[in-house]
């Protein structure tokens, strides 16, 4: 009997799984705002955080839906909707999933139907995050410390040093932006779409530097993303020609 990844207990799995994390996200929520309010902090400031923070999600969920529907191709929808929903990491999960499909010989171009191909790739993808799930709550407290300390020393070596770890995550994935660059001008389209991006927050940079358009602080970053993936499908089926 052939397996199925669009099976009806996968879908209520994975349902399951949603709803806790939505009910999760609301308790807190809730939880959060009564507590700011039982600290006497302005409420009006608290609501603008939620909408700023709610906006600046918009930007990672397009990502992560696309990422959803790329890996439904040949996983099906229910695992890949669980897992970026849980982790959210569209630029770990599907390089695990394809890596290992790859692996396996199997085309991302059909729907899996062995079951222990699919098992794999879900083991891969799982065993593949665990080390950031037990390293964090066993290293963040010293970590967090030794920020605080340094900051404390001398606060512009403390922020130099927050930007380079954040500079240096990012550079860890740009060996995806420039792996198929040898395959000639489609090959560049990553690039294209990483150097648009950049223009976009340069632009917005600009716009609060010099016309003091403060309220861009909180939305640059979500602008620069979503302009970058409209361009990205703008520009890919001009190159692909």
């Amino acid at each position: 009997m052939n397996f199925s990844p669009n099976s009806t207990f996968l879908y209520f799995i994975a349902v399951l799984v949603i709803l806790f994390i939505i009910v999760q996200s609301f308790f807190f929520l809730i939880r959060a705002c009564r507590r700011a309010k039982s600290l006497g902090m302005d409420m009006r400031q608290i609501r603008k955080i939620i909408t700023s923070t709610a906006l600046f999600t918009i930007a990672p969920a397009v990502s992560i839906l696309l990422g959803v529907i790329s890996l439904s191709k040949f996983l099906g929808l229910p695992l890949p909707w669980i897992r970026l929903s849980v982790i959210g990491a569209i630029t770990y999960e599907t390089p695990a999933a394809t890596s290992t499909a790859t692996a396996l010989g199997i085309s991302l171009s059909e729907t899996i139907t062995d079951a222990k191909v699919y098992t794999a790739i879900a083991w891969v993808m799982t065993l593949g995050i665990m080390p950031s799930i037990i390293l964090v709550p066993l290293l963040l407290r010293r970590i967090q410390n030794g920020l605080i300390n340094l900051k404390n020393k001398d606060s512009k070596w403390g922020d130099l040093f927050i930007t380079s770890m954040f500079l240096g995550m990012i550079a860890a994935f740009l060996g995806m932006v420039f792996a198929d660059i040898r395959s000639g001008l489609p090959g560049f389209i990553p690039i294209f779409v990483l150097l648009f991006s950049a223009l976009l927050m340069a632009v917005c940079g600009l716009l609060i530097k010099k016309f003091h358009i403060n309220w861009l602080e909180n939305y640059a970053l979500p602008f620069s993303m979503l302009g970058g993936m409209i361009f990205a499908v703008i520009i890919t089926p001009v190159i692909m020609r």
